[in-house]
């Protein structure tokens, strides 16, 4: 049997007696891709927080694998900026690493160069399209070399074609075998990615099978949720590009 990369157990969490999370328990493995899905209030930054490590109290168990790197890719990208430049703010993570600057400049040059920005590297972070800056903010976790990505709300606040560049972002990190937890409401746009599909209701998870499975186990109305088949002709097509 696979060895979880992180293991969440008998998950809760309250807030002034009213409860968030209940009872959550699953697995992330080694290259999933999770769509992890749910309505406005259903607890999904809650878990989001806990996931990478964010929120401490609660309780229940958080295992994770002893050489698994979590990085967060917030909702707001520009928060996520920390660098005058392109690659000042890749850099940043790693100033305190006790690498060279030669050896800053080699890994950050190379990152920047995989996710379509060395083109960009000396330009203001800030003056960066939406798009780009999500990338951005993949680059300065990459470059730390994280193995399991968080993604928050990864197409809020995009235009097509930005939503467009995330998706062949994550398309891209999958190919390479990154593990990744995508959280969002808008599963039209990259449920197709995914290996698993997890859905959160009142705090709790209701569904955790395969995206296909879904439209026959799932009430999606039930769990607060836009059907993504609706005016979509194929389950391939869950997946802008």
């Amino acid at each position: 049997m696979k060895e979880a990369l992180l293991s969440l157990k008998d998950i809760r969490k309250t807030f002034d007696s009213r409860v968030i999370l209940d009872d959550i328990s699953f697995d992330v493995f080694e290259n999933d891709c999770i769509v992890l899905a749910g309505a406005n209030g259903a607890g999904k930054t809650v878990l989001m927080t806990i996931l990478s490590g964010l929120e401490t109290e609660f309780s229940g168990t958080v295992k994770k694998n002893a050489d698994t790197k979590i990085g967060l890719v917030f909702q707001s990208a520009d928060a996520q900026i920390l660098g005058d430049t392109v690659f000042d703010d890749c850099a940043f993570g790693l100033l305190n690493c006790g690498f060279s600057k030669a050896q800053i400049k080699q890994m950050v040059e190379q990152t920047l160069q995989s996710v379509g920005l060395f083109e960009k590297k000396d330009l203001s972070a800030r003056s960066l399209s939406g798009g780009e800056k999500r990338k951005l903010a993949v680059a300065s976790i990459l470059v730390l070399h994280c193995d399991l990505i968080i993604f928050d709300e990864p197409f809020a606040n995009l235009d097509y074609k930005g939503v467009c560049q995330t998706v062949q972002l994550i398309l891209q990190l999958k190919a390479e075998g990154k593990t990744l937890i995508i959280i969002t409401h808008e599963t039209e746009k990259i449920l197709a990615a995914a290996n698993r599909f997890l859905v959160l209701a009142s705090g709790k998870i209701i569904f955790d099978d395969t995206p296909q499975n879904a439209f026959s186990k799932l009430d999606f109305e039930k769990a607060g949720l836009r059907n993504p088949l609706q005016g979509t002709p194929a389950f391939e097509d869950l997946l802008w590009k």
